[in-house]
């Protein structure tokens, strides 16, 4: 098979597996360390509950992250005739990582672009994801080879949410990933701001830590929905940290979860 059959074939393999998802959506950043991973998996966690059927991929691939925030490091995704059946990390919820598939915790991946392209296609042709209603891919930050490679292969993308921080710098960041997503003809469902404050459980109150504005801003000026603004909460990385759900306790983090879950899916019916 020559390179042009092959990836006529690898097109198709992932026309198949992605059909049968109704809504798939990135969730990009123009930087790390703005709780991207954060908000994918409590996302995914979130529309789970709600009943849906749902999936999470991981293809941040020099940091796949989603597997110890879910608590499932320990679990192998099972294979069936030819295919990787991922692993059920929740009720209604199902996952896979290249930290499920041998990258284990402190080793690096040295790949060039061509190499985690071919792994990302892989991932999505090779999957055994069944009917979903919701596939959330949290993808590298940045506009590189990855993301561009799972918005180029995946048919009927739904869109992408983009995640910042409320300071100014991280609006220019953010303004980028916009862009990348306007030039490769993603929609943008809508900004979740990150870190919008500190959140107090005793006092129930909310203090800033960081300048106000950037997500804010950014949702106003491209006239993007605003899914939500996420305190700064201390069980939220402590739990993540445990492969614990946040949803086990109530909490202004938890709360603001459940409404951008409702809020996707409001969108994504219309």
């Amino acid at each position: 098979m020559n390179n042009s059959e092959e990836k006529k074939a690898e097109d198709e393999a992932i026309k198949n597996k992605m059909g049968a998802i109704r809504n798939k959506i990135l969730i990009m950043s123009g930087k790390g360390g703005v709780g991207k991973s954060t908000v994918a998996v409590n996302l995914a966690l979130a529309m789970a509950m709600r009943g849906h059927k749902t999936g999470i991929l991981d293809i941040d691939l020099h940091g796949p992250n989603v597997a110890r925030m879910l608590g499932i490091t320990e679990l192998k995704p099972g294979g069936e005739e030819g295919a990787i059946t991922p692993v059920q990390a929740a009720p209604n919820l199902t996952a896979l990582s290249m930290a499920l598939l041998g990258i284990g915790a402190g080793t690096p991946l040295i790949w060039r672009g061509p190499l985690k392209s071919a792994a990302i296609r892989q991932m999505l042709g090779e999957v055994n994801w069944g009917t979903l209603d919701y596939l959330f891919l949290d993808s590298p930050p940045g506009t590189g080879d990855e993301l561009l490679t799972a918005v180029q292969s995946i048919p009927g993308l739904t869109g992408a949410i983009v995640v910042a921080t409320p300071q100014e710098v991280a609006l220019d960041d953010a303004r980028r990933s916009v862009a990348f997503a306007e030039s490769t003809g993603v929609k943008v469902l809508g900004i979740v701001e990150n870190m919008s404050g500190f959140f107090c459980p005793h006092c129930g109150k909310e203090t800033r830590i960081f300048k106000k504005g950037g997500a804010v801003k950014l949702a106003e000026e491209k006239q993007l929905t605003l899914l939500g603004s996420i305190p700064i909460s201390p069980e939220v990385p402590e739990m993540a940290d445990e492969g614990k759900s946040i949803f086990t306790a109530e909490g202004k983090a938890q709360e603001v979860f459940k409404k951008m879950a409702e809020q996707v899916e409001a969108i994504c019916q219309n």
